[in-house]
């Protein structure tokens, strides 16, 4: 999967461009467009909660010593 597809879901996870759009105090065209050139990192940056996710490591008890 690409980074625009994962974008397109992240988007319809969060109801849709326009129920994002009002999440965000954003206009719809704008989110839209974000189905089609992707998510900037500067928004992903700004709302870590809504568009990133962490990621868990695991850490073995022979890689600590």
């Amino acid at each position: 999967m690409n980074q625009i597809e994962s974008d397109k879901k992240i988007i319809e996870s969060h109801g849709g461009a326009t129920a994002l759009a009002n999440l965000l105090s954003y206009q719809v065209q704008r989110v839209q467009n974000w189905k089609t050139r992707g998510i900037p990192a500067s928004e992903k940056l700004k709302h870590p909660n809504l568009f990133l996710k962490k990621k868990a490591s695991k850490v073995s008890k022979a890689s600590l010593s």
